[in-house]
């Protein structure tokens, strides 16, 4: 069951049966399907890689390093082992590479690409019914994505405009302070002048009252002065 790749992978990791690998290469390939299947993936793949040796340009036997590769979780390397495969020019097995490569790349968070993957499969092979069900899993998977992401959006603008508000109104209630104090302190200028205009006009009359004093008491010294009447001395 190809549909099983999201858990297991078993469905569609198809091993090349070593009868398809060219006479070169065939026996290690045949050793490697058997350790294979006993999960004995480490002494599999050496088998492959010997496989290769005898047989470098064999697209089958890289598509065998790609499946015991991403057995072993290293997807990476399976990618790169599976596209090295994809030089068959058999389209029915194209499709199967191409398949794998959707599974490889969903694996490592990749999901629009995998979809791309999924749809090349599909061109090869349109009745391939379990390329279809991944392709619809894999979209759904990203529409189920973009959900929480587009409420953490919403959150954060709604966070933005709470924090823009509360900008504008310590903005608001600092304006209002600076001009409470600028009032304030035109009011205290206004009163200072006012108390140096009292202070000049109070000057101007304390002067003009000291000038009167003075007058009156040269004028009454004046009227003091006389000619003293001597009498005589009799």
């Amino acid at each position: 069951m190809k549909r099983l790749f999201f858990t297991s992978f078993l469905g569609f990791l198809i091993l090349i049966p070593a009868f398809l690998v060219a006479q070169s290469g065939r026996k290690k390939v045949a050793e490697g399907n058997k350790l294979f299947k006993e999960k004995k993936f480490d002494e599999a793949i050496n088998k492959y890689q010997d496989a290769l040796l005898e047989n470098p340009t064999s697209p089958l036997i890289q598509f065998n390093i790609g499946d015991v590769l991403y057995k072993k979780k290293n997807y990476k390397k399976a990618l790169d082992a599976y596209h090295k495969s994809l030089n068959s020019d058999d389209p029915l097995l194209q499709s199967q590479m191409y398949y794998n490569i959707g599974n490889t790349l969903y694996r490592m968070g990749k999901l629009p690409e995998s979809i791309l993957a999924y749809q090349q499969a599909l061109k090869l092979n349109p009745d391939d019914q379990d390329a279809k069900y991944n392709l619809e899993f894999v979209r759904n998977k990203l529409k189920e994505n973009a959900k929480p992401q587009q409420q953490n959006q919403q959150q954060q603008r709604q966070q933005q405009k709470q924090q823009q508000q509360q900008q504008q109104n310590r903005d608001q209630k600092n304006n209002k302070q600076k001009q409470q104090q600028k009032k304030e302190e035109q009011k205290q200028q206004g009163q200072n002048k006012q108390k140096k205009q009292m202070t000049k006009e109070e000057a101007k009359r304390l002067l003009e009252a000291l000038k009167e004093n003075q007058k009156k008491l040269r004028n009454k010294q004046i009227q003091g002065q006389g000619r003293i009447r001597v009498e005589k001395d009799w």
